[in-house]
């Protein structure tokens, strides 16, 4: 009898033991190192989120995901997409299922998007996309040597450049009307940026901005009463509203110069704007870099730079304004 009980309680620590091995085994699998390593069900897990619906933004996740593909990795990674439709809380709930999940790598398309994506974790690994000041959002110390967890693809905003074109177009313009959102780190980057642009040009920076979306069109009418055009930089808030912004303008046969390329396509007199279709693929590079095991801190952020400028000849026709011809040869027409 005592040899049976013996053998019995041997059986059952046996299998305790086994039991246990296999649980610590299955944490190991699960955890987000960012190493390269396939998830326990063969895919590696990417967690990609926007801030809202435009042309700029869509533009740049669907490169991404395209770039995917084309770099043979469109069978070894699972991609969970999901837009938050400009509100900050849907934002936040979004990056916390994220780590809640044990994404393998987070993808944060705009300013709003990476900074509530770092605060959401300090170890899984993000890659940021147009963010025109990595710097000022806090989201790096150093472009060069990121810092922390982040790193990603900039699309830095030249005001200067923006404002000859203004110069250009509309010579007599005397004061820009900025509108942009005052929650936005960009857009405040950005006003910096067109102070001293309009400084050294002798032009005169008439301010508006707006918390959130429904103060858009009260702002914009204020505003067209006090300057001579309208400038809105990439300002997320404003882009996925702009119709509102144009009406606007065109009620008051005002040019309305913006800050991305998209912005002209959906309305915007004029630009000088970077491609961000380049912006979605750079970060879908950046992506293929840490799936292969490259540390955060080896990824110096990506700045797209070269810029074009971009006017929409129809509402050029409406202003009667007349493109000159050096503009036409080197320009991107939109609604030609």
């Amino acid at each position: 009898m005592k040899k049976i009980l013996a053998l019995i309680m041997t059986l059952i620590m046996l299998f305790t033991m086994t039991v246990l091995t296999s649980c610590n085994n299955g944490d190991a699998g699960e955890s987000n190192t960012g190493s390269g390593a396939d998830t326990a069900d063969g895919k590696y897990q990417i967690g990609l989120v926007q801030i809202s619906e435009h042309t700029s933004l869509n533009a740049i996740r669907e490169a991404f995901t395209a770039r995917i593909d084309e770099l043979g990795l469109g069978d070894k990674v699972e991609i969970d997409y999901k837009n938050a439709q400009g509100e900050q809380n849907n934002l936040n709930t979004i990056c916390a299922k994220f780590v809640s999940d044990k994404k393998d790598l987070i993808v944060a398309i705009a300013t709003p998007t990476a900074q509530a994506a770092a605060a959401a974790t300090d170890s899984i690994p993000i890659i940021f996309s147009a963010v025109s000041d990595p710097v000022g959002a806090k989201l790096v110390s150093d472009l060069n040597k990121p810092d922390l967890n982040i790193t990603g693809t900039s699309d830095v905003l030249d005001v200067d450049k923006i404002f000859d074109l203004i110069l250009k177009l509309t010579p007599d313009v005397k004061n820009i009307g900025f509108l942009y959102s005052s929650s936005e780190a960009n857009s405040a980057s950005a006003l910096e940026k067109a102070k001293k642009a309009a400084s050294d040009k002798g032009l005169t920076i008439v301010e508006q901005s707006i918390s959130d979306r429904s103060e858009i069109q009260q702002a914009a009418v204020s505003l067209s009463e006090k300057c001579d055009v309208m400038f809105t930089p990439n300002d997320n808030t404003i882009a996925s509203s702009l119709p509102i912004v144009t009406q606007v303008c065109e009620e008051k046969n005002m040019p309305y110069y913006v800050g991305a390329d998209s912005m002209v396509i959906d309305g915007g007199f004029a630009t000088m704007g970077v491609n961000y279709e380049e912006l979605g693929k750079a970060t879908a590079d950046m992506a293929k870099s840490i799936y292969e095991g490259t540390a955060i801190s080896e990824l110096p952020v990506v700045s797209i730079t070269e810029c074009d400028p971009y006017i929409n000849v129809e509402v050029a026709d409406k202003l009667g304004i007349a493109i000159p011809d050096d503009l036409k040869d080197t320009a991107i027409l939109i609604n030609e």
